[in-house]
């Protein structure tokens, strides 16, 4: 699987592009604040309906203009298939696979799988559990469409429930319907703990060769699930707080508050870890990402590589340059030198300038 092209009307800088992709190592180059991380940006979005960024849809659409238009075609088993994707200032982003609308997000997913990583991601160790979470969130919604349909609705009642809290404050006889939101909470709640608790086995299973490699076999990494609350016994503490939330007025149990440890050779690297540690724990992260892909869908994902090589010593260079020979990567950077010193085979060639691009 891979991505051939990619057309983008009024988006971010862009009033008109088209490029076509090659199968293997592209390279976008050029100056800081071109536009080269806005075309990284439109991929992950047309391939999962979300920013890399966390960027909103309007956020995202010409600076004057009302709407943008994104088009991906994707080879997947040799058949081409086209992603239409519309955003709108004021409405919900409109959607097309093959010409024809879907209604719901799941069923973009599995049509192309992406990895994304950016220097933020170097961060996502000794930031807080907000970013964890949505390190589980962005990968776990492209592998199950289960954990997609029951993470929006868990949000969904979330924000009813929040909001029903601070009405409660103003008309108290509404506090006996918030058993209907609870039960609800709870169940797309479980569903959710079970799925990450998973994923994270999984993902700890496959993480630790490649952080030994990183480290040259100094250090053994774990990955432990923190859940706020375990799944068996969500509804017994939900209940017991159910006080402190009518208080301050806000849900505080439950899966919305996870996060996860990451320990080398057994130390909370989070509060203990020098940045480097930090670091390199984190691209082990992004890798094992790939590997997880490969092994859930048995295809290969598309890496996106947004300013990273900038950030990352040589040794770990050499190792994510040498470990992505064999799919499809999309590098933004400010200049070539770097690959060609490290003798890095390149396919294809983009240089950003304002908004444009030469092939």
């Amino acid at each position: 699987m891979y991505i051939e092209s990619l057309e983008l009307k009024n988006f971010r800088n862009y009033e008109d592009l088209s490029i076509v992709l090659d199968p293997g190592t592209n390279i976008l180059y050029g100056d800081n604040a071109q536009g080269k991380t806005n075309v990284l940006e439109a991929i992950y979005l047309c391939g999962t309906t979300k920013s890399h960024r966390g960027s909103k849809d309007k956020e995202m659409i010409r600076f004057d203009q009302d709407e943008s238009h994104i088009r991906m075609m994707v080879k997947k088993d040799g058949v081409s298939h086209k992603i239409d994707m519309h955003l709108k200032k004021n409405k919900a982003k409109g959607i097309a696979i093959d010409g024809i609308p879907i209604r719901k997000a799941a069923e973009l997913f599995g049509i192309v799988n992406l990895v994304a990583f950016s220097p933020e991601d170097l961060n996502i160790i000794k930031n807080g559990p907000s970013e964890r979470r949505r390190f589980m969130d962005l990968e776990l919604c492209q592998l199950n469409k289960v954990y997609l349909q029951e993470l929006t609705s868990y949000n969904k009642v979330l924000n009813q429930r929040n909001k029903l809290l601070k009405d409660i404050g103003f008309q108290p006889g509404l506090t006996e319907t918030l058993d209907v939101w609870d039960m609800q909470l709870v169940s797309y709640g479980k569903k959710i703990i079970s799925l990450r608790k998973r994923f994270m086995e999984e993902l700890g299973e496959i993480i630790r060769q490649i952080h030994s490699n990183l480290t040259g076999q100094k250090e053994e990494i774990r990955l432990l699930y923190e859940p706020d609350v375990e799944e068996e016994v969500f509804e017994e503490k939900l209940q017991s707080a159910r006080e402190k939330d009518l208080r301050f007025r806000v849900t505080s149990v439950g899966p919305h508050r996870d996060d996860f440890c990451v320990q080398t050779n057994g130390i909370d690297i989070r509060k203990y870890g020098s940045q480097g540690q930090q670091r390199t724990a984190a691209l082990s992260l992004k890798m094992s990402e790939i590997y997880l892909v490969e092994k859930v869908t048995k295809d290969h994902p598309v890496l996106l590589l947004d300013d990273v090589l900038s950030e990352l010593d040589n040794n770990r260079q050499n190792y994510l340059l040498q470990s992505i020979h064999n799919i499809q990567t999309v590098i933004t950077c400010t200049g070539l030198d770097e690959l060609i010193e490290n003798n890095f085979s390149i396919d294809r060639v983009f240089r950003v300038t304002e908004g444009k691009i030469d092939f």
